[in-house]
């Protein structure tokens, strides 16, 4: 199972735990990225996950994230078939990283991971995605059970 998580993921674990559902998210988050360094499932980056790494501010946060994604056994470079997918992606109501994002995913992955509600609400109607994207807990419900 190759999965690619965008960044609001990734930092979810380092989010107010206060909350309930960060906190729950976090902990999904944290089994999934366990599996993966198990070996057991292969996360995937991609050159859009490193430059919103590279523009976070919190120094500590950004080596964290930068360790996170080391775990990960393949990366996407951004290509032109990559960009002209985010295009189309842009067209039919995505933000230009989220769509940078799908695209990748779309390419090397079997699910795409948010924690983002506005995404998963946005491609609900977007029939031509080629790729599954939910919450990360959604999706350990599924695996899992």
């Amino acid at each position: 199972m190759k999965i690619y998580m965008d960044n609001c993921c990734l930092n979810r674990p380092f989010d107010d735990q206060s909350n309930p559902r960060v906190h729950l998210e976090s902990e999904a988050i944290k089994i999934i990225l366990n599996q993966c360094e198990k070996g057991n499932w292969k996360l995937i980056s991609s050159d859009i996950i490193n430059y919103e790494i590279s523009k976070t501010s919190d120094d500590i946060r950004k080596k964290e994230l930068s360790l996170i994604i080391s775990i990960a056994t393949e990366h996407i470079k951004l290509t032109d078939p990559h960009i002209r997918r985010s295009k189309e992606l842009i067209e039919l109501g995505l933000n230009s990283f989220d769509a940078l994002h799908i695209s990748c995913a779309e390419s090397e992955s079997d699910i795409f991971m948010t924690v983002d509600d506005q995404i998963i609400k946005r491609v609900q109607s977007i029939h031509s995605l080629k790729i599954k994207i939910l919450n990360p807990i959604k999706w350990l419900e599924e695996v899992l059970i």
